[in-house]
């Protein structure tokens, strides 16, 4: 895909989903404003490492921390999707799944705006150490 269409695709499922939470009630839109936190600064990011003005090492320098960032961020998506297919039922399986969003929720997303702070930086830690240090 061309011109960011690919990244701009994810991100408008990942919103129908967030509006979808947000018309459930109950639980749903506390979570789904919690991913469309990390959605925001998942697009912002990127949007600064695609664009800044730095030699390319830089934009990649902390590229294991941006797909680990991102990949929270759309696995989140699929908790989310997870939670709001479980409906009304009350069977072990959706109590379980439940329960995993809730997890992913508290334990895993909230990592992210850490992650998202750094890489918004451009932070060049990693590339300014010298070999012979390590």
């Amino acid at each position: 895909m061309d011109e960011g269409a690919g990244p701009a695709a994810l991100e408008a499922l990942v919103r129908t989903t967030i509006e979808r939470a947000c018309a459930v009630g109950g639980e749903a839109p506390d979570l789904a404003a919690a991913l469309d936190q990390a959605l925001t600064r998942l697009v912002e990011v990127t949007r600064t490492i695609h664009t800044a003005d730095v030699p390319a090492g830089v934009r990649l320098a902390n590229a294991s921390l941006y797909l680990e960032a991102a990949g929270h961020a759309v696995v989140a998506w699929i908790w989310l999707e997870q939670l709001l297919a479980t409906g009304d039922g009350d069977d072990s399986l959706r109590q379980g799944k439940r329960k995993a969003c809730h997890y992913f929720y508290r334990y895993e997303l909230p990592r992210t705006a850490a992650q998202f702070d750094l890489l918004a930086s451009l932070d060049t830690t990693t590339l300014d150490a010298d070999a012979t240090w390590l």
